[in-house]
């Protein structure tokens, strides 16, 4: 009897898909004229332009009037990810905690607070804190957005703490530190590195979905431009240029997170 060998086909690797609800980060080794982020940017911009000089009126007035809510949106983003970033870090290290009751309640958060939308949340902070505190919708929309993308940036951190070798917990514990001591001193700073470009990533997302918080009469940039529309009902025209804002700064981050990623790759 002849012996049948068996041909063993070589594994082929698995290939994960990530999904993130940011802009394309352009690449650096990506030089081409035509890449994606150039067409987009530069198209965005070249709309824009064209509908202004062509037609100033009522592009020119949408313009001027939408930009003004842009100091809005950038100052409830930019508070916003500060207190994301503190909520993240406790919700991360709560996540990797080992008492029971600090992870649970760091688990019940994050699925809490991820299964609601983010509209619910920013009317119910305004309202619900409206009931018992004077405040204003700066502060309403600061809390509903850092509650909201703490319990995202806390998987962020969870997913950064894990991702560094046990061996340099144990090294650092074997060289004299507490626990406490070797998250703070060789854990968390290699963790922030890991997770930079996420935390550029999400600010994006921040400053995309800021957008909602138009609904409790704050003037970002769309108020501005729903604020226009209800004098004008040049309802199309004002989303154009709303859409076309929000395009060019989104973009505009964009590059600048692929740039520190960029820097982070050569530092090492």
């Amino acid at each position: 009897m002849k012996n049948k060998s068996k041909s063993v086909e070589p594994k082929k690797p698995q290939v994960s898909i990530q999904m993130t609800d940011g802009v394309l980060i352009p690449r650096k080794d990506n030089n081409h004229v035509l890449n994606a982020w150039r067409i987009t940017f530069f198209g965005a911009l070249l709309v824009l332009a064209l509908l202004v000089l062509l037609k100033p009126d009522p592009y020119r007035d949408i313009l001027l009037v939408c930009i003004k809510g842009a100091p809005v949106t950038f100052e409830a983003s930019i508070l916003a990810m500060v207190f994301t970033v503190i909520i993240g870090v406790i919700t991360g290290l709560g996540s990797v905690s080992k008492h029971r009751w600090i992870n649970m309640i760091s688990g019940v958060y994050v699925e809490l607070i991820r299964g609601i939308p983010l509209l619910v949340q920013i009317i119910f902070i305004y309202y619900a804190m409206g009931r018992f505190f004077k405040i204003q919708g700066m502060i309403a929309a600061v809390t509903a957005l850092s509650i909201c993308f703490g319990a995202y940036m806390g998987e962020i951190v969870r997913g950064g703490i894990q991702s560094i070798p046990k061996g340099q917990m144990e090294a650092a514990i074997a060289l004299g530190m507490s626990r406490t001591q070797a998250f703070r001193y060789v854990i968390l700073p290699q963790t922030a590195k890991v997770i930079l470009p996420a935390i550029g990533n999400e600010f994006i997302s921040m400053v995309k979905d800021s957008s909602l918080v138009s609904t409790i009469a704050l003037s970002d940039i769309l108020r501005k431009g729903r604020e226009y529309i209800s004098r004008t009902f040049l309802s199309l025209e004002t989303m154009l240029v709303v859409a076309l804002i929000y395009l060019i700064i989104t973009l505009v981050l964009s590059r600048l997170v692929g740039m520190l990623e960029e820097r982070l790759h050569q530092n090492g």
